[in-house]
């Protein structure tokens, strides 16, 4: 059944170097295989890296950017305000994505468009003006060095409107640091993989879409029974209401208590004052509104304001878990309102909060055992819950000043001006570890290690089932449920949705295909949808094969394996060699690749 319905078919490509831009069509086969998103994303990203002899600088005018929502992003649909933004990623060399909430995805589609393709680097820093699908190069040398929010208030002012969205990098994005992030929506962001610094890389300060198209729908009467179908499921869920209050927050006490909580540096999985920093002291104290993404009834996000103190009127939308946990437990800060300055603070410099509390933990400890001097840290005294050294470090990673210049390359770069950090810094691929301990659970390891972009707890969340429930699970099983993940996880970012949904309040799988036939009109099935996103992820596997990734990269940090945790319910856990060498030769032959990791040359085809 062809698709009828559901995107404009349009994309918009963009050559900064020669101030060219094109609306092209994209053939229906396109849509129909890559559905949008991470899909389209993955694709464009494949072919012009053939294109350019499989050899791309992820700094360079060659390296690509695409950004895309997908074809429910902007319909009736429980949380559909998702967008990708995919490169090959800077700090990893590797292929690279990362989605955003909030609204400007939504907008694209409104612009008339499904996706937006960047290459070149404009002559000065620029920024590109969508308007209804007409573009056009705009230099805003006068952007440089502002800040993400600052920036983005300029650009509203000299167009003269609010109504338009934006999607800026601060000033990490501008001195390329491998983990700069996109901000949109005054605290949305496309954090991991370093997106901001291709941005940065083509002089494009910031992407502003204005829409108000319709965005095209096959069946729109059943498209709204679906909605209300899944809302109601949502909203009579027992933790709807938990998560309408606290949003991610509440997941601090819920990973203290099971053992998961990075806590200074991963040396631990409890840190004793969480209470001081979780969603509970957030509610008390510092809360002051709710924010949404698009069409989402959890309204997960959390405005805070710290109302006395020494951070007294710092304003921010957050933190969230993965924000607050690298950015307090994991540097030793027990103070909220510390977490809520730091977390304002990546959001005005553009850079990710998870690499960002990763990298800095790595150094307190590295300081801490004599790995580093004090004049390897420009003489300044940077240890556990030093507030003022902390924040100060932040800043040094994003103007790249002092020891700054060296921590804003990211893991592989601090690794090889100090290999022995290697023992103190968890990363994989490159990609410095999200907020969820491991050590506990041999999935959440295999899963890390086996992303496509690294070790990111949103490729597959397998932790909470196997903490508790999965302790007796077989090989297969344990394999299994971290391809499942790697399946349905592509899925959502290909449609334009937002995974909480599925992954908190159980909401079935099936609404999605409801969802995807009644926008496009294509009949579906769930494991048709499936297999297409386990296609991507294929796909991702076949582009970091042929930029050097092997098996040797799907290793797990050292600590994983060799250094438990001190105290708390997981204490002396650690993955164990041996039997994750076993699950990783599992997973391979299970995804029909080779022992050495590598998809089979067959595969490439099924790409042309």
């Amino acid at each position: 059944m062809s698709i009828k319905s559901g995107y404009h078919r349009k994309m918009l490509q963009v050559d900064l170097s020669r101030g060219k831009l094109e609306r092209v069509t994209l053939k229906e086969s396109f849509l129909d295989r890559y559905i949008g998103g991470r899909g389209f994303g993955a694709k464009l990203v494949w072919d012009n890296l053939k294109r350019h002899g499989y050899k791309i600088d992820p700094l360079g005018p060659e390296n690509l950017l695409v950004i895309a929502p997908g074809p429910l992003t902007g319909a009736y649909v429980p949380s559909s305000g998702k967008s990708s933004f995919v490169a090959i990623s800077p700090g990893t060399g590797l292929y690279g994505d990362s989605s955003i909430g909030g609204g400007f995805g939504v907008e694209i589609r409104q612009a008339g468009l499904d996706a937006i393709t960047v290459t070149g680097r404009a002559p000065e820093l620029s920024v590109l003006l969508i308007d209804n699908g007409d573009a056009r190069i705009i230099a805003m040398p006068e952007l440089k060095g502002k800040s993400c929010l600052e920036a983005e208030g300029m650009i509203k002012e000299k167009l003269g409107t609010h109504s338009v969205r934006v999607a800026v990098i601060g000033v990490a994005g501008e001195n390329l640091i491998g983990f700069a992030c996109v901000n949109a929506d005054w605290g949305r962001n496309a954090g991991r993989t370093g997106i901001g610094a291709v941005m940065g890389s083509k002089n494009l300060k910031a992407i502003v879409v204005r829409g108000d198209r319709d965005i095209p729908v096959h069946d729109l009467h059943g498209l709204m029974a679906e909605h209300d179908k899944a809302s109601s499921y949502m909203q009579e869920h027992k933790y709807f209401r938990m998560w309408q209050q606290e949003g991610l927050m509440n997941v601090i006490a819920y990973a203290n208590e099971k053992g998961i909580l990075p806590t200074y540096n991963f040396k631990d999985s409890v840190f004793a004052r969480a209470h001081q920093i979780d969603g509970a002291t957030m509610l008390a104290g510092y809360k002051i509104g709710d924010s949404a993404c698009f069409c989402c009834p959890m309204c997960c996000g959390n405005v805070c304001l710290v109302k006395t103190g020494k951070y007294a009127g710092t304003v921010v939308e957050g933190p969230e878990y993965e924000s607050c946990a690298m950015l307090g437990p994991n540097v030793g800060i027990d103070s909220f309102a510390a977490v809520l300055s730091a977390n304002r603070l990546c959001d005005e410099l553009g850079i990710d909060t998870i690499s960002t509390g990763n990298v800095i933990g790595a150094v307190i400890e590295g300081y801490e055992k004599g790995v580093l001097s004090l004049a390897d840290l420009d003489g300044e005294d940077v240890t556990w819950g030093n507030e003022d050294a902390i924040l100060g470090l932040i800043h040094k990673i994003a103007y790249r000043q002092g020891i700054g210049d060296i921590l804003a390359g990211g893991a592989k770069k601090i690794l090889q001006r100090w290999p022995e950090m290697d023992q103190l810094l968890l990363h994989v691929k490159g990609l410095e570890q999200s907020a969820y301990d491991s050590r506990p659970s041999i999935t959440m390891g295999l899963a890390y290690a086996t992303s496509d972009i690294g070790a990111h707890h949103t490729r597959a969340w397998t932790i909470a089932k196997e903490v508790e429930q999965g302790q007796s699970w077989t090989d297969d099983e344990k394999v299994d449920i971290v391809i499942y993940h790697q399946k349905v996880r592509p899925l959502f970012d290909m449609l334009g949705v937002c995974r909480l949904p599925w992954i908190e309040l159980g909401l079935s799988e099936r609404h999605y295909q409801n969802f995807y036939r009644y926008v496009t009109g294509k009949d579906a099935t769930l494991e048709e949808l499936l297999e297409l996103s386990n296609e991507v992820y294929n796909l991702t596997r076949l582009i970091n094969s042929r930029l050097g990734s092997t098996r040797l990269d799907d290793k797990l940090p050292f600590k994983a394996w060799a250094k438990p945790p001190l105290t708390g319910p997981m204490a002396g856990k650690v993955i164990d060699q041996h039997e994750f060498t076993k699950l990783l030769s599992l997973y391979y032959q299970k995804r029909g690749w080779g022992e050495d990791g590598t998809p089979p040359v067959s595969m490439e085809d099924r790409y042309d």
